[in-house]
Formats: structure tokens, C-alpha cells, sequence
């Protein structure tokens, strides 16, 4: 795949340029370019024109293993309305000295810097967060507020602080681009951008991240859903169940069955898989020692923390510090909540005759 910049081509109203990473994702950088191919098809000028650029050579591998090749260096690209830093995995580890200077300088030239999903970590680096909101992937947000304690992270789709923008990435882009579009050409060029793209509701910033529970978190009623949000604000110093219960002002005995029946395991469980999914992620994206990792998820020892994390993750916190080797040639995420509950029927089943 090539993305080519040609100086002949008209330069449009509102011009991106699209800083990749290696190992970036590629379905964020189509979504955000198509929103503009798309806005340049309705309208009879040319609204938008972008550029793509690497600090890593000509040719670029996504996280998809697809090569992206960009046919200009970062030092020559146009000045820009907007610039993008895409990163995703392994951008919590990249380090580039370039980059940062560049981001500062274009920054200084009054150009709107914007991180899409890891690409904060090195727009954190440069400085041009400090004191501000942003935001992930909500995967990846626990290590970026470890990592960055002056930055106010937020668990939402996008933020804007003046020139600088965060977005969680994926699909939250095209809510952000369309948000641009509504800033820059109105709101009804934004709707009917939307239209065809078939997208039935423009979200705010502040919109959630979603996140799947068990069957669909639509599914699952409000008790059920505050206690799970309960649960993760505390997963540092964890609630007994009893405090969960009254806390909401229900039953112990009716939050456990209720519990049991919507989400598929205990409370107690729930909340263990996710303090080992926030240990997990501490592990990848930081570099707390094992000790100080298992008491930010709430373990209160830390034999408790590597018998627990072995059993479900079947390695050793200390073999779990990157989630994708240089060696590997797909990135791995194992411990979904599908596959714990899947794990817990089967052992609560009675052994075969």
C-alpha cells in the first residue's frame, strides 16, 4: 500500500499530515483519510488534502503486517492545519528523538498536534501534554497514567485542548474527523458526511469507550453496570462484595445472584480478572517493578499476585513485560473475559463418568 503526496495536486482547505509508527494500525488511518476522501466527493471544492510521512524509512509495517509506503520525509512535508501521530503497539516503547523536536517545532508553528490511540506516548514525551486532558485506548490508559502522573487522563473518545487532541483511536476517529469537519465546514457538511458513511449517531468527546461485557453491556442492567464501575475505581484497594452491595443500596445476596446470572462468575472473580488485567497491562506498558505492579492492582502480597497471575495468564509476571516480541509476528492478548468464564465452567463441571 502506498500513500503518495503529489505537490501538483491542489491543496485543500484543511491540509493533515499523518505521522505513522511502526506497527500503527492501519484501519485508523484508512478511517481518517476516507472521512476526508468523502468530504472532498460532496463537495465541489476540494475541502481537505493530507500527506502521510514516516521517521522510520519509506516503507512502514502496520500492526496488520500490511507495508505502507510514504513518499515523503517528515523534514519536507507541508506546513499542516492539523498533524496526527499514529502509534499503536510497541509505541510505548519507541523512542525518537526526531519526532519529539519535530512535534515541538510544528507545535511552535501554531500547528494543531493531535495523538490517535499510542501515538500520546511520544506526543507525551515531547511535553505537549503536561498539565492537560487526554486519552487512550482504554486498554492501554492505566500504564499512560503511570508512565505521564502530570497528564489528566480521561477514559473517553476524544479531547481537545486548543491546538492539542487526543483520540482513543479505531472507530473513535471517525467521530473525531467528523467533529473537524464540524469545526471547520459546519455541521451539516459533517451530517451528511456521516450519512455515507453510514454512521447512525455522531458521538461527543466525552462519549465512553466501549467495552463488551459477557453478552453486551446494553444487555445488562444499571445495578449490574454500576457495580462493575464500582469495582474498577477501587481495583487499587478492592471492596468486599459487602461494600459493593451497600454501596448501591441492594442485597449482598441479590448482587451475587444477579451478578452470576448477567456476567457468567462470582463478584469476587470479576474483580480478580480485572486487577490481573490492570497488572498485565502495568507489566507491558511500564517499567514498575513486579512488587510496586502488584500493589497498584490491589494484591496485598506478592506471592498472592504471582500465584494468581500464573494460574490464569499460565506464565510469570516477570516473562509478561512486552506484549509483542521484535520475534513474533502477530501481536497477542490472551485473557479475554470470554475465555476466564470459559475457564471457570469448565472446571466447575463435574468430572465425566
Amino acid at each position: 500500500m502506498e500513500f503518495t503526496h503529489n505537490q501538483s495536486v491542489e491543496r485543500g482547505q484543511t491540509h493533515m499530515v499523518f505521522v505513522i509508527i511502526p506497527r500503527f494500525n492501519l484501519g485508523t488511518l484508512v478511517n481518517m483519510t476516507e472521512t476526508m476522501r468523502i468530504a472532498n466527493y460532496l463537495s465541489s471544492q476540494r475541502s481537505f488534502s493530507w500527506e502521510v510521512v514516516s521517521f522510520d524509512g519509506a516503507s512502514v509495517v502496520s500492526s496488520s503486517g500490511v507495508s505502507v509506503t510514504v513518499s515523503d520525509a517528515p523534514e519536507v512535508a507541508s506546513a499542516a492545519d492539523y498533524v496526527f501521530v499514529l502509534g499503536s503497539w510497541g509505541a510505548e516503547n519507541y523512542r525518537n528523538k526526531d519526532l519529539v523536536s519535530w512535534l515541538r517545532k510544528r507545535a511552535r508553528a501554531g500547528e494543531t498536534i493531535c495523538a490517535v490511540e499510542l501515538g500520546c506516548y511520544p506526543v507525551a514525551q515531547a511535553g505537549l501534554l503536561a498539565g492537560k486532558e487526554a486519552t487512550s485506548h482504554w486498554s492501554w490508559i492505566n500504564g499512560f497514567q503511570e508512565s505521564f502522573d502530570t497528564i489528566d487522563v480521561k477514559e473517553q473518545l476524544f479531547t481537545v485542548n486548543n491546538r492539542i487532541m487526543t483520540c482513543a483511536g479505531a472507530l473513535a476517529v471517525v467521530d473525531l474527523m467528523l467533529h473537524i469537519i464540524d469545526k471547520t465546514h459546519g455541521s451539516g457538511f459533517a451530517e451528511e458526511i456521516a450519512d455515507q458513511l453510514m454512521v447512525d449517531t455522531i458521538r461527543d468527546m466525552e462519549a465512553p469507550q466501549r467495552r463488551t461485557l459477557s453478552h453486551g453491556s446494553a444487555a445488562i442492567p444499571v445495578s449490574i453496570r454500576e457495580a462493575i464501575s464500582l469495582i474498577e475505581r477501587h481495583i487499587e484497594e478492592p471492596l468486599s462484595v459487602p461494600e459493593v452491595a451497600s454501596t448501591l443500596g441492594v442485597s449482598q445476596r441479590q448482587l451475587e445472584r444477579n451478578f452470576k446470572k448477567q456476567i457468567g462468575c462470582t463478584v469476587v472473580q470479576f474483580g480478580l480478572l480485572l486487577r490481573l488485567q490492570r497488572a498485565r497491562l502495568l507489566l507491558i506498558s511500564t517499567d514498575l517493578s513486579v512488587r510496586e505492579i502488584a500493589t497498584a492492582s490491589g494484591f496485598n502480597s506478592l506471592s498472592h499476585f504471582a500465584f494468581s497471575f500464573g494460574k490464569f495468564f499460565d506464565r510469570r509476571p516477570s516473562e509478561y513485560r512486552e506484549a509483542w516480541p521484535a520475534d513474533e509476528p502477530a501481536p497477542s492478548w490472551p485473557g479475554t473475559l470470554s475465555e476466564f468464564l470459559t475457564a471457570l465452567q469448565a472446571k466447575q463441571k463435574p468430572d465425566a463418568a
